[in-house]
């Protein structure tokens, strides 16, 4: 299995207003490094997983849609907490929806809340 993974990252400001997360319930800020890593099986004709620029761009187009605002106002996390594995998947399917290529088998999102802790969500493609 190939793969290609790009990075950048996003500050973000939520609420988990649960008591499951103590101190986090209030309002509070994250800085998310961001990975986001496609796979097939077989190079594509140019030899490569994807485009790296491509892959860059898309990522930092569903980034930018989420930055520097308060998800607790963000139409897509309506009615849901705003944990770090539901970011995930959240980028992991806008992504999905960006690049297309019935090649492409897997898509993984890795969000670092630090360098010490992190969370992920696979997904299947398309």
């Amino acid at each position: 299995m190939f793969r290609l993974t790009v990075r950048d990252h996003v500050m973000i400001a939520h609420s988990l207003p649960d008591p499951f997360f103590g101190p986090a319930q209030g309002v509070h800020g994250a800085t998310f490094v961001v990975e986001a890593t496609w796979s097939r099986p077989e190079l594509d004709e140019h030899g490569v997983v994807l485009d790296i620029g491509a892959a860059s761009e898309a990522l930092a187009q569903v980034l930018g849609d989420i930055g520097y605002r308060n998800l607790d106002d963000h139409p897509a996390f309506a009615g849901r907490i705003s944990t770090t594995e539901v970011v995930a998947r959240h980028i992991a399917d806008e992504l999905a929806s960006r690049l297309t290529d019935p090649a492409l088998t897997s898509l993984e999102v890795v969000l670092r809340e630090n360098p010490d802790a992190w969370a992920s969500y696979t997904r299947d493609l398309p």
